[in-house]
């Protein structure tokens, strides 16, 4: 298992190989790649940047219940989480989740649940910057809370 929060961006393509060199065990992976995007947000323009803050150490410790939670619910055989903090861009990677396991509907369903997991149970706050020269704090998303609850009635799927 690994579980990163930093500054840093993160190269896919090593994470992946990380993760699964030397393994013949794994027959599915589940990969979530989250980005920050331009969302146009009425007369105060788009999203030109976006700030993540979080409490170390608490957050870590969050981000690893949740894991061991997907851990307790599939027959995973892997996972890494990076998940950046800071200020970031459009175009730019925020949060990487990828789940192996022997089955890919396992590895599927629990990349789906971490990334519904983390955006909702996770201490992240998150802040956007607009063209207009505005910013706020980002409100939690009803429909965030909705995708999370379905995995409240799910245990093991294989």
């Amino acid at each position: 298992m690994v579980v990163r929060v930093q500054t840093e961006d993160f190269d896919i393509g090593a994470e992946f190989v990380a993760l699964t060199a030397g393994r013949t065990d794994i027959g599915g992976i589940g990969c979530f790649v989250g980005t920050v995007r331009a969302d146009p947000k009425g007369d105060a323009g788009q999203v030109t940047g976006m700030t993540l803050e979080h409490y170390p150490g608490m957050t870590e410790q969050a981000i690893e219940r949740i894991v061991a939670d997907a851990r307790g619910r599939w027959p995973l055989l892997g996972v890494t989480v990076i998940h950046r903090v800071g200020p970031m861009r459009p175009g730019e990677n925020i949060v990487l989740v990828i789940a192996a396991s022997s089955h890919r509907q396992a590895a599927l369903d629990a990349t789906a649940f971490l990334i519904d997991w983390l955006k909702t149970k996770a201490p992240f706050w998150k802040r956007e910057d607009l063209t207009s020269g505005a910013g706020a704090w980002v409100d939690a998303r009803d429909s965030d809370d909705t995708a999370a609850a379905r995995w409240d009635r799910v245990r093991l799927s294989v």
